[in-house]
């Protein structure tokens, strides 16, 4: 497969610029030095624990945000390079489904005029006609009638929200999409309905995703590659079935044997990490994750690993990486 988007050495870093008395807050390093590239059609997964800056990397892919380094380099264009103008443009092919159905959709609109916004962004609207046999054709696409084009959000469930939040997304036919946490918001009755529905969608239209999640068992059924984070950092990247049957990084491993199992009966290996997270804006020296590493030593301290392809297809930031066998029983298999 091509590559459609390559991601390189991106880092973001917010600092308190509010006025107030007393000492301001520490920079805040919430992606640091991040690269990987994500290929045509393909479901790129990034997991990892709530605060490590999974949500923070989709936006600056989007450039809803700014970098403080690195570039992005989308269809063989570098963004960063884009003039104002031609910047916007690009953003026609790179759209988003946000994690809040809720909030995420103007309560004002109807669902119409939210699904053919960015069609009207784009010049892509055509007459008053078109644009509501557009929009139509979109809601049959997500599984709703289109008699509720007339409609208010605040007379739609979450799942249905969130079906919405889809079509807009998709309403402009782009080649790739950030989902972030898609599904978290949502009853786990409805979740797989959803899933479901943005696979198909993306076999029907080719579009690549870069699905943000923390449900590992929601990211075995999606991905085709998993990227873990930890602390603004990826730590392993992998093909699914690689990160899921022997991962290689010591946090990786944490993270699966804590995933909940098919068999409740079968012996639980859950690997408990000792101490918090710790916080972004003062991170150990070295490897981030050796306060809480079973296995870290001195080198750990002193010496960053850096993300290294240790076999085809995998890339582990770890001084000792070696495999960890999981239990299929864990993760759903």
């Amino acid at each position: 497969m091509s590559v459609l988007l390559d991601v390189k050495k991106i880092s973001k870093t917010f600092v308190d610029t509010t006025l107030r008395m007393g000492p301001r807050r520490a920079p805040v390093r919430a992606v640091d030095g991040v690269s990987f590239q994500v290929h045509r059609g393909e479901t790129l997964a990034v997991v990892g624990e709530s605060g490590c800056g999974k949500s923070t990397l989709g936006r600056l892919l989007l450039h809803l945000i700014e970098m403080s380094e690195g570039s992005v380099i989308f269809d063989g264009q570098d963004m960063s390079a884009l003039p104002k103008e031609d910047l916007r443009r690009m953003r026609q092919h790179m759209q988003m489904v946000f994690q809040d159905p809720f909030g995420s959709l103007s309560p004002r609109r109807t669902v119409a005029d939210i699904i053919a916004e960015p069609m009207d962004s784009f010049g892509l609207s055509g007459s008053r006609k078109e644009r509501r046999e557009k929009v139509a054709r979109l809601l049959e696409m997500v599984g709703l009638p289109a008699s509720y084009m007339d409609r208010k959000p605040r007379q739609f469930s979450g799942g249905q929200r969130q079906r919405i939040g889809i079509a807009r997304a998709i309403s402009v036919d782009p080649s790739f999409i950030v989902a972030d946490e898609p599904v978290s918001a949502l009853d786990v009755s409805i979740q797989a309905q959803i899933i479901n529905l943005m696979q198909d969608l993306q076999r029907q239209k080719g579009f690549s995703f870069l699905f943000i999640a923390h449900d590992l068992a929601v990211v075995r059924h999606v991905a085709d590659r998993v990227a873990v984070m930890y602390l603004g950092r990826i730590i392993e990247l992998g093909t699914k079935d690689q990160i899921y049957s022997a991962p290689h990084h010591p946090y990786t491993e944490a993270l699966l044997s804590a995933a909940p199992r098919i068999d409740l009966k079968a012996k639980s290996n859950r690997i408990i990490l000792q101490g918090d997270v710790p916080s972004p804006s003062n991170v150990p020296s070295g490897c981030a994750f050796r306060t809480r590493c079973p296995i870290a030593t001195d080198r750990c301290a002193q010496e960053r690993p850096e993300l290294s392809q240790v076999e085809p297809g995998r890339a582990i930031a770890c001084h000792y990486p070696q495999p960890f066998p999981i239990s299929n029983q864990r993760t759903g298999a």
